[in-house]
């Protein structure tokens, strides 16, 4: 009897320690290629929380929609059928969160220094805030690059966009902005924006450089102008519930590799634009135009007021804070151009 007792015993523990062996999966669905900045970041992130959590954590990478379209990926992971996601700013505006449409504005962000003292202060952790009411935990801001206006026709002039069906993600900023223009924008899911410039059903649409390379954009729109208008980020979150329910320990394994993996995705971004800008170049199925410093200021004039119009949306407070540290980056600028007047005695 004592034998058949110490028998189950050891066959408990064997069985005990077979669940305590089971990695915790997490399932980081994202829209966009793996060969995009973003794509990449997801797999660095897999790579470093894997290593170092010597096979408690598997991270399972799904890019390119495998999962969920841009309308259901915020839902799955309130719901808790998947664990991070990447979304742009924009998609936070049907949520509830309308606050992220800050980073939609035309002409927001001089720079990328302005842009990231943006996501890593105030502005940033405010917010991330507004999102944990909504069972969401904020990780990072990843970049994307600045945008660019591509379509069948030449887009110079402002008077060009007149009556152009440009796709634009589901944001009212970004409603504004092409209105603003003249355009009628579409909303449409980045799965279907191929499909929809190859057949006609949009004219033309709005994105980063890397986006529209690796989504073969360029076969099917034989203009693109680099009009860097404006800018495309994403917020990576993390389902609450399950954040919360990690020990403090696995947490800081995740922020830590999510930290790393966040300078990683901002060192590599502007390169793969530059990148997918000479492909595009060297594929020569779309004439790329730049921006003269007079048209540059045509559109500005147009697409400003936007500002005013979604001051109350993004909040007046936010929208100051990017002004002044967009002065302050300026004015740090000038200083260092500047030359020394000191006189050699």
């Amino acid at each position: 009897m004592k034998i058949i007792i110490m028998m189950l015993g050891i066959l408990s523990l064997s069985f005990f320690n077979v669940v305590l062996a089971e990695p915790i999966v997490i399932k980081f669905s994202h829209v966009v290629a793996p060969d995009t900045p973003k794509g990449k970041a997801a797999e660095k992130f897999k790579q470093l929380v894997e290593e170092r959590s010597k096979g408690a954590f598997k991270v399972e990478i799904y890019p390119n929609s495998q999962l969920y379209k841009d309308r259901e990926e915020l839902e799955a992971l309130q719901l808790g059928a998947v664990q991070i996601l990447a979304p742009s700013m924009a998609k936070f505006g049907p949520l509830g969160a309308r606050e992220f449409e800050l980073f939609d504005l035309p002409y927001i962000f001089p720079n990328k220094e302005t842009l990231y003292r943006t996501m890593d202060g105030e502005v940033g952790k405010r917010l991330f805030s507004k999102l944990e009411t909504k069972g969401i935990t904020g990780l990072a801001f990843w970049d994307n690059g600045f945008k660019h206006m591509s379509a069948n026709k030449p887009l110079r002039k402002v008077a060009d966009f007149n009556g152009m069906k440009m796709r634009i993600q589901s944001s009212k900023v970004l409603d504004a902005q092409m209105k603003a223009l003249g355009a009628m924008p579409q909303v449409m899911a980045f799965s279907e924006v191929y499909t929809a410039l190859q057949q006609g059903v949009v004219d033309g649409t709005e994105n980063p450089l890397s986006n529209i390379y690796t989504q073969k954009m360029h076969e099917v729109q034989k203009n693109l102008t680099l009009s860097a208008h404006g800018y495309l980020g994403y917020a990576v979150i993390t389902n609450k519930k399950f954040w919360d329910g990690l020990t403090v320990d696995q947490r800081n394994l995740l922020a830590q590799a999510m930290k790393e993996a966040t300078v990683f995705e901002r060192g590599i971004a502007q390169q793969e634009n530059d990148d997918s800008l000479a492909k595009i170049r060297e594929a020569k199925t779309t004439e790329i135009y730049t921006l003269t410093p007079a048209e540059r200021a045509e559109w500005m004039k147009a697409l400003l007021p936007v500002h005013k119009e979604f001051e109350s949306v993004v909040g007046k407070e936010s929208l100051q804070e990017v002004y002044d540290i967009a002065a302050q980056v300026a004015k740090e600028e000038a200083a260092e151009q500047k030359p020394s007047t000191n006189k050699k005695k």
